[in-house]
């Protein structure tokens, strides 16, 4: 087949080509198809580097007037990077110091609630959850008062600033603590009486209340610990076996502070129901 090849022609296409003409391009050398596809005709060009390249990205065919589509299929190639073991450990260990940490913040909180229910003797911490309404923002009454107990029966506040007594004793009324607060303008004093049965039975209520919360609350981790373990197989970082093993440890883990709670229930029920 006589070609000829003109770098120069501005408008004209330099090669008109027929479809049974593309088995001859095909056979032409490549400084033959350099120099088409670096002609200033774009057709040529796009036919040239669509016929024959190993190097160019192409991935259109050509129509060739009428005839054939020369087309050249793409691979794509996806590399995934595996993590490491000594990455995988880490976040294995990131998710285990975290549940550790809620679970301990869990079991603390509830001592602290039950602390803050009245039993039949006297107890600093029976107000730790008063909160004073102190130069218009809410502070802990222990953080603005000294607390005492002089006797089994009854507690001593002596504020640090005296213009807050008024502000502590208005806390203490609008409590669930059930006291009458003694104001004699330096101090307050709280007398406990002795509880009756009915108000024993309406604080067992409560603490049955709270431990079943704090009970929630550790499952609540769980699930969570559960789905950042689930969210690690799916991006291949831990294998099936891998998610069984970690979850039942997460279990036992689980059952340990579930006990906890159970033991402080039993405690704080038996001081309910001491005479």
């Amino acid at each position: 087949m006589a070609a000829s090849f003109s770098s120069t022609a501005p408008t004209k296409p330099v090669l008109q080509f027929r479809a049974n003409y593309s088995k001859s391009l095909l056979s032409l050398p490549d400084s033959c198809l350099r120099i088409i596809a670096s002609a200033r005709c774009p057709s040529a060009r796009l036919i040239a580097c669509s016929l024959k390249t190993d190097k160019l990205p192409l991935g259109a065919g050509v129509n060739l007037s009428g005839g054939p589509v020369v087309k050249r299929s793409l691979q794509k190639r996806l590399v995934i990077r595996s993590a490491t073991i000594e990455e995988i450990e880490a976040e294995k260990s990131a998710i285990e110091t975290d549940v550790k940490s809620k679970m301990e913040k869990t079991i603390e909180t509830l001592r602290t609630s039950f602390n803050s229910i009245r039993t039949g003797r006297a107890n600093a911490a029976m107000l730790d959850k008063i909160e004073v309404e102190y130069y218009g923002s809410p502070v802990s009454l222990k953080s603005i008062a000294q607390i005492s107990t002089p006797d089994g029966s009854s507690l001593l506040l002596q504020p640090y600033d005296k213009s807050s007594l008024k502000a502590i004793e208005k806390a203490i009324v609008n409590s669930d603590l059930g006291v009458t607060p003694n104001n004699d303008g330096d101090v307050i004093r709280l007398s406990l009486p002795p509880l009756t049965s009915d108000r024993r039975k309406e604080l067992s209520k409560v603490v049955a209340k709270q431990s079943e919360e704090g009970k929630v609350a550790l499952r609540n981790i769980r699930r969570d610990a559960l789905k950042s373990y689930d969210k690690l197989e799916k991006e291949k970082k831990l294998s099936e076996d891998n998610v069984k093993d970690l979850s039942s440890d997460l279990q036992k883990l689980i059952d340990v502070y579930m006990k906890k709670i159970e033991e402080l229930y039993k405690q704080k029920e038996k001081e309910l129901m001491k005479v």
